[in-house]
């Protein structure tokens, strides 16, 4: 896991392989393993926006909050990155 999840607070929502309040990152590497740029846009444009709707069926419908203003680009590629370089999980019940 990059130190940067950890100093940037993702690991207080966000683990590896089970969901925490938000999915698992090998969930969300599943999600875009046929399609790994449409996938790496989609994980910035989170990080950056924050949403809600995603992953609602495991969330409960908790919004994942904008942290754009909070980290960097390279940051958030590199985040990205770490993500889709997962070995791919289908979350439980797929």
């Amino acid at each position: 896991m990059p130190p940067l999840a950890k100093q940037h607070g993702c690991v207080a929502c966000h683990a590896v392989d089970k969901k925490v309040v938000g999915p698992a990152w090998a969930w969300v590497a599943d999600k875009y393993k046929g399609d790994k740029a449409k996938g790496k846009e989609a994980i910035i444009h989170q990080i950056v926006n924050g949403g809600k709707g995603l992953w609602t069926k495991y969330t409960g419908g908790v919004p994942m909050p904008p942290y754009g203003p909070r980290t960097t680009e390279e940051e958030r590629n590199e985040l990205a990155d770490f993500i889709l370089g997962l070995t791919p999980m289908a979350p439980p019940d797929k």
